[in-house]
């Protein structure tokens, strides 16, 4: 048989027989969830599903006055869909590459950009960096989630986890900037001259700073930017 014939390539492709979770990866780029009830994704994130599944957007008050007047503030993406029923769902986001994270009673603060889904029973608030507005793309909307279950984000290319420790801050660009551990509260360093308003600085012109003990995610692209 050629290695390039359709039933190769369906073989190749086809989806798993069986999931290892009720979150699976399919892919490195497509996540496929065992939807027994209801979990949250982010809007528009859906590409197939069997089953009985019925999608609602995100009511205004869906979770409480604060939070609308939080994500109304913002202005920004991040909006969520709620996913209800039985079935295999299948989700992505652009391509980028999804992981998938089990959270037991731990915190994450996740870029709004860069969640693609959570479990029901998670809790979370919306967390918003009035400094940065105006300064970055993508820099002001991050959700914290925080209890146990799990937790799918993704990133351009493989992600990078950097070590926060005691006395050995990590910076980072803003929009390459993914995920960090939901206790950390980064702070914000600019470095604008005269030479970056030139069109002469390094591009680094603003930076989140973390300090304490906890990690770091960023993804060797910029949020925002062209992935060609």
């Amino acid at each position: 048989m050629s290695d390039y014939s359709i039933n190769e390539f369906i073989q190749k492709t086809r989806q798993k027989e069986v999931l290892k979770d009720d979150f699976d990866l399919e892919t490195d780029r497509i996540l496929e969830i065992n939807l027994k009830g209801e979990i949250w994704a982010k809007l528009n994130s859906m590409i197939s599903y069997t089953g009985e599944i019925k999608f609602e957007r995100e009511g205004v008050l869906e979770h409480g006055v604060g939070r609308m007047m939080k994500k109304s503030f913002t202005g920004e993406g991040g909006e969520l869909m709620k996913a209800t029923g039985r079935g295999s769902l299948f989700l992505a986001d652009n391509g980028k590459k999804i992981t998938i994270l089990d959270l037991n009673n731990e915190t994450i603060t996740v870029n709004g950009n860069d969640l693609l889904s959570f479990e029901n029973g998670i809790d979370w608030d919306i967390q918003m960096m009035r400094k940065m507005a105006g300064m970055v793309s993508g820099g002001l909307f991050n959700i914290t989630l925080e209890g146990r279950g799990k937790v799918a984000i993704t990133s351009y290319y493989e992600p990078l986890t950097l070590v926060v420790e005691p006395g050995k801050p990590v910076l980072t660009d803003p929009a390459a900037t993914v995920a960090w551990s939901g206790h950390l509260e980064p702070e914000f360093r600019t470095d604008i001259t005269y030479k970056t308003f030139l069109g002469r600085g390094s591009g680094e012109s603003i930076q989140m700073e973390f300090k304490g003990d906890g990690f770091v995610i960023v993804q060797p692209c910029f949020e925002g930017l062209s992935k060609e």
